[in-house]
């Protein structure tokens, strides 16, 4: 995402969309933590609703289920809370 378009541009909201599955060295944390920080920096920053639709899994069947199988539907998610988000910012 390039943050300065985001600053300059119309946007009502953002939605941040990905999986961070586990592997097996200690790199899973440290890419967890620091897509967390990435996001909510941006959203402070812009003064724009950034909304967090990153799942992280142990394994690639449990990011498939959470993307709209078994586990209900984060995108989704992510999209009312999106829609919901930026009609509050009108509000204020």
């Amino acid at each position: 995402m390039q943050q300065k378009k985001l600053v300059h541009k119309d946007y009502d909201a953002v939605i941040c969309l990905g999986a961070v599955i586990r592997g097996d060295t200690s790199h899973y944390d440290y890419v967890c933590s620091e897509v967390s920080k990435g996001i909510a920096n941006v959203s402070l920053e812009s003064g724009k609703p950034v909304i967090f639709g990153v799942v992280t899994t142990d394994t690639i069947e449990q990011a498939v289920q959470r993307a709209g199988t078994k586990a209900g539907n984060k995108g989704s998610d992510a999209a009312v809370s999106a829609i919901e988000m930026a009609n509050l910012m009108d509000l204020i």
